[in-house]
């Protein structure tokens, strides 16, 4: 993989982008009332969508299925809610390397454990290590327990006394994680067409093949697994400060999971299709629950049918149309005799 996609897909990327920034705009005309609520909903997309790139970069660039990549998500929420002052905001300018600095070494613990086992081991060991710290929150009294810990004050970005940005607003918090998710875009596309993605992708190919080229394989695992556990616990992070709370279910398993299925619905490998299926997979979670109470057996159908008719997910029609696949099949169907029967006939200039 070279990451190298048609100029179309920059294309839509752009448009889409240009779509939900101007939700403000068009929303109150669009939805009325409710463009408060679908403000609230656009972000939280947001942030999943960071959420689902950070993984993108074990599961669809490395080849690593993580079923405990919860876990660093919880993180973020946690190390926000507890490190957060009780009666004044946190300052954004300390909050955010915090969340950073513990997420790395969480990921770089774990990670050192994790890293030798492959397959069905690394998922198990994964989800194992993401089971455990959600058991420790759920029954640590310092953080609340099964009721989580609140948060009373979003973090604020502050220059003395002057406030640059202000995160209580929900305009103002949505244009921050817009523009986190577009920086975490922008870093991982970089990333992926480094030398240091382009040894990433022959991991993923034939980490043996790697090995014998002297590669240290797993120590390139290791650096890809700490900077998917950050981008993770940063989401995490965002997703505290649009709840209001760190609450132990963002660190369970079914979390991981749907953050799994929003790769696989948008596309693996591909860093703009989990952007894609992460908004795909919750407009379809809101049609659903609004349809029946029965709605992840629609959720679990639609999935199956995305495995069976888009086994690259939304990202492969975009990079690949099946009308552009039709047309180049039916040119290679042509014969060379068909083709030089196709030819205008000259006349011979002998004789």
């Amino acid at each position: 993989m070279l990451h190298r996609y048609p100029k179309r897909v920059a294309v839509i990327m752009l448009v889409l982008l240009a779509i939900v920034a101007t939700f403000p705009l068009w929303g109150p005309t669009l939805f009325g009332s409710q463009s408060d609520f679908m403000l609230e909903k656009l972000t939280l997309m947001v942030i999943l969508a960071l959420f689902a790139m950070s993984l993108d970069l074990l599961v669809g660039i490395v080849g690593l299925v993580s079923l405990g990549h919860a876990l660093f998500f919880g993180l973020g929420a946690y190390t926000l809610a507890l490190a957060s002052p009780d009666f004044d905001p946190a300052s954004m300018w300390w909050m955010l390397p915090l969340v950073m600095l513990v997420s790395a070494v969480a990921a770089l613990v774990v990670g050192l454990l994790v890293i030798r086992t492959k397959g069905i081991f690394f998922i198990m060991t994964t989800l194992a290590f993401g089971q455990m710290l959600y058991y420790l929150i759920s029954t640590a009294p310092f953080a609340g327990g099964t009721d989580g810990v609140f948060i009373m004050f979003r973090p604020d970005v502050t220059v003395g006394e002057t406030a640059l940005v202000d995160m209580s607003d929900p305009h103002t918090f949505f244009y921050f994680c817009l523009g986190m998710l577009v920086a975490g875009f922008l870093f991982l596309r970089w990333l992926t067409r480094s030398y240091f993605g382009q040894v990433l992708d022959g991991i993923h190919d034939n980490e043996h093949r790697m090995q014998a080229l002297g590669y240290a394989t797993n120590g390139y695992k290791l650096v890809a697994f700490v900077i998917a556990g950050v981008l993770a616990a940063i989401a995490g992070m965002l997703a505290a400060m649009q709840y209001g709370f760190a609450n132990p279910a963002q660190l369970g398993w079914h979390t991981s999971g749907e953050v799994l299925m929003m790769l696989i619905l948008g596309g693996m490998g591909t860093i703009f299709g989990p952007i894609l299926g992460a908004f795909a997979y919750e407009i379809l979670l809101y049609i659903y629950e609004h349809l029946t109470m029965h709605w992840p057996i629609l959720m679990g159908l639609t999935i199956i049918a995305a495995v069976l008719v888009l086994p690259r997910g939304i990202a492969g029609v975009i990079i690949d149309p099946p009308w552009r696949r039709k047309a180049t099949s039916a040119e290679e169907e042509e014969t060379p005799d068909d083709k030089a029967s196709a030819r205008p006939v000259t006349q011979s200039k002998e004789g």
